[in-house]
């Protein structure tokens, strides 16, 4: 019982610790992180119609 009440406490102290981040930083994030898949995925389907387009010259 008495390495459960530790656990607990030095849990307790660790959760403490954690650094939360704040509205800002999680909007911030999530516009940051939108906006690399956008362009990843425009730059992916430009890729996929210009190679589309070739092969169906090309056959």
């Amino acid at each position: 019982m008495e390495k459960l009440k530790n656990y607990l406490k030095l849990s307790s102290a660790e959760i403490g610790k954690v650094i939360f981040p704040t509205k800002e930083q999680v909007r911030n994030a999530f516009i940051t992180v939108f906006a690399v898949v956008a362009v990843i995925s425009l730059f992916l389907a430009l890729v996929d119609v210009v190679m589309s387009y070739s092969l169906s010259k090309l056959i």
